[in-house]
């Protein structure tokens, strides 16, 4: 599905919570970036082609990017003026570009890549002891590549990475060509799926693949430090059935393949990307905890990552759904039952500030805790209503119906009711609007 398609009503406008990201007058619809890392002086250098649309007529228009030293901007081959301030590449084309028109951007940059400050921490670009890694949720992409940093912007990529040649580059997507030139190689991948900004990822450092999974089944590798290759080959192990679950579940995988890196650092939590979660050296070891884990970034290839949202207030469609996976991947193998973990999370929260709404919890606590145990309970309430015989259908397809797509909670709504007779309003207000927690009702 065509994201643009699949909700023309919604594209359009600012994100509530972000309301100065991204420029809804355009969409992009491919970014070739090429770039050329040296990890010593944490110097990037890089080229980023964008093939556009104008929405509306533009007399100018704006990209995202952090604080680099601009080269030069070309719009359609020719020299823009531009100014670049507070986050934003202000570019004034030549001439204005029309209504529907198609366009490209060219700019070069350099500089020192760091992490956009937020409330949650450094986003995007991190400089490691020995290496780079990327992890942009949700407005960290501008650290590293002039983008319209907006979820429901979706494109295609290409993006090849020059670094010294011990280290191995990792991104999202098919991995085309590996050039070695002197002390330097290039990396190039595509990204042949519709993807969000903040889901492109770059992993640089001295890793050593792992293989996981062949064809038939989907291509999953692991890329890892190499003295804790055993420890991921024991605590990954069950990634491949993992993945044969979920696709009977949820659908085909969504992408070409699935890698996992390891960064050699501790990291708060994992973070997926599209087609590539990264994980920590404190998320081996095995255990519920760890392989929980796991579970909720695989089940982000479908519920946010090709499923995506239309703007951060939905973001409990993501989160709630990869929680849920979670609990159906604990079902499925002999573990406590999902209906055992909800009555787990609903005693949790039920000591906790009700002051959480669901389904437009505001930029404070869109990242809650609460909000993913939450999301998880609103999902088992309506496995609840519905009963397993509609559920699995339903959520199945969801996710089929709306590959590579952009959706909002009105659309789960929708969707969801064309499974039951009965009217489900009453359920999705009570967990999506009200903060109470609603009592959690015994399956029928």
């Amino acid at each position: 599905m065509n994201p643009d398609h699949a909700a023309p009503h919604r594209t359009a406008a600012p994100d509530p919570y972000f309301p100065n990201s991204g420029d809804q007058r355009y969409r992009v619809h491919r970014y070739e970036l090429a770039l050329d890392y040296r990890p010593g002086p944490n110097r990037l250098g890089g080229t980023a082609r964008l093939s556009a649309v104008a929405r509306v007529a533009l007399p100018e228009f704006a990209l995202d990017l952090a604080e680099f030293r601009i080269g030069r901007v070309l719009v359609d081959g020719k020299a823009a003026r531009y100014t670049h301030r507070a986050g934003k590449l202000r570019i004034r084309p030549v001439k204005a570009l029309a209504a529907g028109a198609a366009f490209t951007v060219e700019v070069h940059y350099t500089g020192n890549p760091r992490p956009v400050r937020s409330p949650w921490g450094g986003l995007g670009w991190e400089e490691l002891t020995d290496g780079a890694l990327v992890a942009s949720q949700p407005v960290g992409a501008p650290s590293w590549f002039p983008c319209n940093d907006r979820p429901a912007d979706k494109a295609t990529y290409q993006i090849a990475v020059t670094t010294p040649s011990p280290y191995t580059v990792v991104v999202g997507g098919r991995l085309l060509a590996r050039t070695t030139r002197a002390s330097s190689t290039t990396w190039v991948y595509e990204q042949s799926a519709p993807t969000s900004p903040y889901l492109v990822t770059v992993s640089i450092g001295p890793y050593q693949a792992v293989p996981l999974a062949e064809r038939p089944a989907v291509p999953q590798t692991g890329y890892v430090p190499e003295r804790l290759v055993g420890e991921f080959t024991a605590g990954f192990g069950r990634q491949a059935q993992m993945m044969a679950f979920f696709e009977g579940a949820f659908g085909p995988y969504p992408f070409g393949e699935y890698t996992v890196v390891v960064a050699d650092e501790e990291l708060d939590v994992p973070v997926e990307a599209q087609g590539v979660a990264t994980f920590g050296t404190n998320h081996l070891g095995g255990g519920w905890g760890r392989e929980r884990l796991i579970a909720h970034e695989l089940a982000h290839q479908w519920f946010g990552n090709s499923v995506s949202i239309a703007d951060w207030s939905h973001i409990w469609l993501n989160e709630g759904l990869a929680k849920y996976a979670e609990w159906l991947w604990s079902e499925h193998t002999g573990g406590p039952s999902a209906a055992t973990h909800a009555a787990a999370a609903h005693s949790l929260l039920s000591g906790l500030p009700q002051d959480l709404r669901l389904g437009d919890p505001g930029r404070k606590l869109m990242f809650d805790d609460r909000l993913y145990q939450r999301g998880g309970l609103t999902v088992h309430a309506l496995r609840t209503a519905l009963g397993d015989a509609a559920f699995l259908p339903m959520l199945r397809d969801w996710a089929t119906i709306h590959r590579h797509g952009v959706v909002a909670t009105a659309d789960f709504r929708t969707h969801a009711a064309r499974y039951t007779e009965a009217p489900l309003d009453a359920l999705f207000d009570a967990w999506l609007r009200e903060p109470a927690l609603p009592p959690l009702r015994p399956a029928v």
